[in-house]
């Protein structure tokens, strides 16, 4: 594996796991509980969180130069949709991966 793509390991896996956390909860938790959960705003902001987060992931596996400024537009993303997930409640585990995706891209973007 390239030591480029070698030291984004963390930030890659990261952003998958939280893809996956958005998607899951999207798709399964909102759904089945309706109500605010099915907000428009939110639920297009976790929608949104799941596709930066996996679009930051292609990038940094392609080594691609606008990973810095991707990224900050990923923590930016994440921020937002875990504040919005804690906001309404009973998402903790997507809030947790949204947070740990943020504060990881926030770091690759200073690079």
């Amino acid at each position: 594996m390239d030591h480029a793509i070698t030291s984004m390991q963390p930030c890659i896996e990261a952003c998958t796991q939280c893809h996956h956390a958005c998607l899951q909860t999207a798709m399964t938790h909102c759904l089945q509980i309706g109500g605010q959960h099915t907000d428009p705003e939110h639920f297009a902001l976790i929608l949104n969180c799941a596709e930066v987060c996996q679009a930051s992931a292609n990038l940094q596996l392609s080594g691609s130069e606008f990973v810095p400024k991707f990224c900050a537009l990923c923590a930016e993303v994440c921020e937002a949709c875990a504040t919005s997930c804690e906001a309404i409640g009973g998402m903790d585990d997507c809030a947790a991966a949204c947070r740990k995706c943020a504060e990881s891209c926030a770091s690759m973007a200073a690079i």
